[in-house]
C-alpha cells in the first residue's frame, strides 16, 4: 500500500482538512492561509517525502503529494497571485530535507 493512501483530504468552500488514522487531524481555513510551501524529506519512497504545507496563525495542514485531494488543493493555491512556480520545480529536483516557499500573504 502506498503510504499516502492512508491520508484523507477534505476540501470545502471554507476549509481544507487532512486526516490520518494514526495522527491528529489538521485543518486550515482558505481565508486564513498565510503561507504555502513545499516540504521535501529524505524518507521516500517508504514514507511520504513531498508535502504541500498550508499555514495559518494557528498551525499548518500538511498534504502528502500522492494523497487523493493533493492535486485539487494544488490547482487552487497555484492560482494565488505571486505563486512561485520556480520553487515548485526546485522542490521536484530535490532529494534532501528542504522547504521551498511558494506563496505568502502580504
Amino acid at each position: 500500500m502506498n503510504p499516502e493512501e492512508a491520508y484523507t483530504v477534505t476540501i470545502t468552500e471554507t476549509y481544507i482538512r487532512v486526516e490520518h488514522p494514526e495522527k491528529k487531524s489538521e485543518q486550515v481555513r482558505w481565508d486564513n492561509i498565510s503561507e504555502i510551501k513545499l516540504i521535501n524529506t529524505d524518507e521516500g519512497p517508504w514514507l511520504p517525502d513531498v508535502w504541500l504545507a498550508l499555514s495559518d496563525n494557528e498551525g499548518a495542514c500538511l498534504i502528502p503529494q500522492s494523497a487523493k485531494g493533493y492535486d485539487e488543493v494544488y490547482d487552487i493555491v497555484s492560482k494565488y497571485e505571486g505563486f512561485d512556480f520556480e520553487n515548485v520545480i526546485n522542490s521536484m529536483s530535490c532529494t534532501e530535507n528542504a522547504a521551498f516557499p511558494l506563496w505568502s500573504k502580504k
